[in-house]
């Protein structure tokens, strides 16, 4: 059975392969240079070019040595490859971002270095297995056609498998390791009739070298606890220390620039990162609120907060990522409460559905390249926010970004955006400079009783003072869901 369809059985393999090492491309370079569709564009286009490579290299090999042993050599040349961006898919990305190009040199750069040389070799393999199938050219066509459509169907099984079971069940070094070792057992199959000496030897190294790049974890991050893929994110968790107060904090980070959101670890709930002090302005906008809802749970900082502070005040948290919700318990000391319900849902999926009301809606939605999915900015979602909190309520959402110049280009679409559905919007800029990328807490207000910016108590007081009171350009589009440049900006930002 194996002898009579061996070349379909290894187009097939090295179909599902190449797809599940495509789809954890956006896994090795989203902690870089994020998921945008600048960095799909580069990697799908990267992938295909060297497949192109590979399928005009593989015809002409195949021409000139048709016969299985070459093709085998070539397949474990691929596993050699695939184990090379196994062994520097965190080096080469940190080597790459030292440098000030645009994100779009980046992660072509970074495609090229990583995942150019796998998917030349194994773009090699289906023209080399027509070369070998084909008895003559009347059936030349069906020959090809067939093996391609083989070849297809694996690719199909492997994005499929890629995202629903390897990357959630194994993450992605090991998935990596995984797809080496399918290689080599399939150029192994392939020469099960001449595997002499030499074979075995290049076999073993493949193997050392495997074991090798398993145990090996370079990490960007000093004082890592751990290093955790999810279904949605790769996750670093490490120690650190609280610049303000000098007491030592656990920090979670998705990316290996920044700090997503950190903890004492002393168990005090007080907030480390300033900007979610900010969300307490609730309070001053509408300081009877009995119900509030969080897009966006991360760590969990804030609500653990919240649930010390605001006892009476029920808390529901929406967070794409159950995993991220297992991490927040096992290394910063969230707990159950009755006054908390988590749901683990899409956030824009959870406002279109919900028939729930709320008095406050915070937002706090990141991917890793500190961008708001696109889907949570729009009009529409902003609508949905309106539709949902109760008279009287406020939506506070943490904008990454200035509020003047190019920088600001975000932020004051999403104020033009939720000023085309609340009656009063306002920024507050935690920082003073206006030109300074930074965090920006928007505030919409649904009611059209023009609040007081003055507070009796010190601490609202303090923050209150930081709206922006300055005029702010109404120079960007409203964001909808059929245009909402959101990635765009973010670049034009780093640029």
């Amino acid at each position: 059975m194996f002898r009579k369809y061996s070349l379909e059985i290894l187009v097939f393999s090295c179909g599902a392969m190449m797809m599940v090492f495509e789809i954890l491309g956006s896994r090795v370079l989203g902690p870089y240079v994020g998921t945008s569709t600048y960095v799909w564009t580069s990697l799908i286009g990267v992938i295909l070019g060297s497949m192109s490579i590979g399928y005009a290299l593989g015809g002409q090999l195949a021409d000139e040595f048709p016969s299985t042993k070459p093709l085998a050599y070539i397949i474990m040349t691929a596993s050699a490859a695939v184990l090379w961006t196994a062994l520097v898919k965190d080096a080469v990305p940190a080597f790459i971002t030292r440098f000030g190009d645009s994100v779009e040199m980046k992660s072509v750069m970074m495609s090229v270095l990583l995942f150019a040389p796998a998917s030349i070799t194994l773009g090699m393999v289906t023209p080399f297995a027509v070369k070998l199938r084909m008895v003559n050219v009347t059936n030349a066509g069906a020959v090809a056609g067939s093996l391609y459509a083989v070849s297809t169907v694996g690719s199909i099984v492997g994005t499929f498998a890629a995202g629903f079971f390897f990357l959630p069940s194994f993450g992605t070094k090991n998935t990596l390791i995984g797809i080496a070792a399918a290689l080599l057992l399939c150029s192994l199959l392939l020469l099960y009739k001449e595997i002499g000496k030499k074979t075995v030897a290049v076999a073993v190294l493949l193997c050392l070298f495997g074991w090798g790049v398993r145990n090996v974890n370079w990490s960007p991050k000093k004082n890592l606890l751990a290093d955790i893929d999810t279904e949605y994110s790769r996750i670093w968790i490490f120690g650190d220390t609280d610049p303000a107060t000098k007491k030592p904090v656990t920090s979670l980070a998705t990316d290996p620039f920044g700090t997503q959101s950190s903890g004492f670890t002393d168990g005090d709930t007080d907030l480390v990162a300033e900007y979610g002090k900010y969300y307490d302005l609730f309070r001053h906008f509408s300081p009877n609120a009995i119900s509030v809802l969080m897009i966006g749970g991360c760590a969990y900082s804030y609500p653990r907060y919240f649930l010390d502070r605001y006892p009476d005040v029920s808390l529901d948290v929406v967070e794409i990522d159950p995993d991220m919700t297992e991490i927040a318990r096992q290394y910063f000391g969230l707990q159950d409460s009755s006054q908390l319900e988590i749901l683990h849902e899409d956030g824009r999926i959870f406002l279109n559905n919900t028939t729930n009301r709320y008095d406050v809606i915070l937002g706090d939605a990141f991917t890793s390249s500190s961008a708001i999915p696109f889907h949570l900015t729009t009009q529409e979602a902003v609508q949905k926010e309106y539709d949902v909190l109760n008279d009287g309520g406020v939506v506070i959402v943490n904008l990454i970004s200035s509020v003047t110049g190019k920088n600001g280009l975000f932020a004051r679409a999403e104020y033009a955006t939720y000023r085309s559905i609340f009656p009063q919007v306002f920024l507050f800029a935690i920082g003073d400079n206006g030109d300074k990328i930074q965090n920006v807490m928007l505030v919409g207000y649904k009611s059209s009783l023009v609040p007081s910016f003055e507070s009796s108590d010190p601490a609202l007081a303090a923050l209150l003072s930081h709206r922006w009171t300055a005029e702010i350009a109404a120079d960007v589009s409203i964001l909808t869901d059929d245009f909402a440049p959101v990635e765009y900006y973010k670049h034009i930002s780093l640029e």
